[in-house]
């Protein structure tokens, strides 16, 4: 049986801007987000997912409300997030959102779950980043244990004890589907076969194939553990335009602020040009006309064994009509053109 490789869609609720350059406020830009999913089910695409961060700009830091907006605008697509922060969330509260999302959605929620790579969350709800990696995993045992239970009885350092407790209202049995986001540890590429959950793969820079090592680990962990074959996902940044040059120009307007901000804040290499071409060449940029990024998707789903790819399209600023041109041409182009070429040369899932 052949399975259907999925792409999806990526938002940080990043503002965007109109034709004149006038700032979207930030209630604008949530209500934008519901259009998108609404365009992007339109599209044919098969998922729709929202991040979750703490910054200026950004407006995804309420991610079950606006994915249960979401569901109410849209019949068919998927929805998730591009990460869900679950060393700073509450297990059994996010159990009890997200299977309200999933109930308001008529069995269309999904995660994926990380330790988080921007860390704005830990101060602003208490947490210290010191404990890291304790509240990630004690938190994803007892999240788990709440999925596939209807009573738990439970106990750590992370939070209250629970005993013989059971959340309303029920998931669906066995849960919702729970992914990993990986940005590179090892640790947690073991973690997520030790729980047979899959593995989303958060690639951000450099040749995708880098990361092949990981995918490895990851199949061999799942046999060492007697877990079932998990799908492998990417995500990564990018914008489709209908020529190279129109893509490339427009995102290269708006990248290169963002990434200059991150380069002084974290210790980036501060961007060029150059670098920033080289990226999309040969790197993790997914950034062209339709058949430029059908052909990159295609490239990394066999050189990673993918199942699935999330473009993440939104970026600081970006004009809404280039964020709907590029949601319409992955749904409409891209689409079309990454099955064609999966089926001359299938990724080996």
């Amino acid at each position: 049986m052949t399975v259907k490789f999925e792409l999806g869609l990526d938002s940080f609720g990043e503002v965007a801007t109109d034709a004149n350059g006038r700032v979207f406020s930030d209630a604008e830009t949530v209500r934008l987000l519901v259009e998108e999913a609404q365009l992007a089910e339109a599209a044919g695409l098969d998922i729709f997912s929202v991040g979750e961060h703490y910054r200026a700009g950004h407006n995804d830091s309420s991610s079950p409300v606006l994915l249960a907006a979401i569901a109410t605008a849209t019949e068919r697509i998927r929805l998730g997030t591009s990460v869900t922060v679950l060393s700073t969330n509450d297990p059994v509260r996010l159990y009890q959102e997200f299977s309200t999302v999933d109930a308001v959605s008529n069995g269309r929620a999904q995660l994926v779950l990380g330790r988080a790579s921007a860390t704005e969350s830990f101060p602003l709800f208490g947490y210290d980043l010191a404990d890291y990696e304790q509240l990630f995993e004690e938190k994803l045992e007892l999240f788990m244990e709440l999925q596939q239970k209807e009573s738990v009885t439970w106990s750590g350092t992370v939070r209250a004890p629970l005993v013989n407790q059971t959340l309303h209202p029920r998931m669906r049995e066995g849960g919702i589907p729970t992914w990993i986001g990986v940005g590179g540890s090892p640790n947690s590429v073991i973690r997520a076969a030790r729980y047979g959950l899959p593995l989303m793969l958060a690639i951000i820079g450099g040749h995708p194939k880098r990361f092949a090592g990981h995918v490895e680990l990851y199949h061999r962990a799942l046999l060492e553990f007697g877990k079932p074959a998990g799908p492998v996902g990417q995500h990564s940044l990018g914008l489709v335009a209908d020529t190279d040059e129109e893509a490339r120009e427009t995102w290269w307007r708006y990248w290169e602020p963002v990434v200059s901000a991150l380069a002084a804040e974290r210790g980036f290499y501060a961007p060029t040009r150059d670098r920033f071409e080289r990226e999309i060449d040969d790197g993790a940029l997914y950034v062209g006309s339709p058949d430029t990024v059908a052909g990159k998707i295609a490239e990394s789903a066999r050189d990673l064994s993918l199942g699935r790819f999330d473009l993440k399209y939104d970026i600081m600023h970006l004009p809404r009509e280039a964020r709907k041109r590029t949601i319409e041409l992955l749904g409409g182009e891209v689409a079309p053109r990454l099955e064609r070429l999966l089926a001359k040369e299938p990724a080996n899932v």
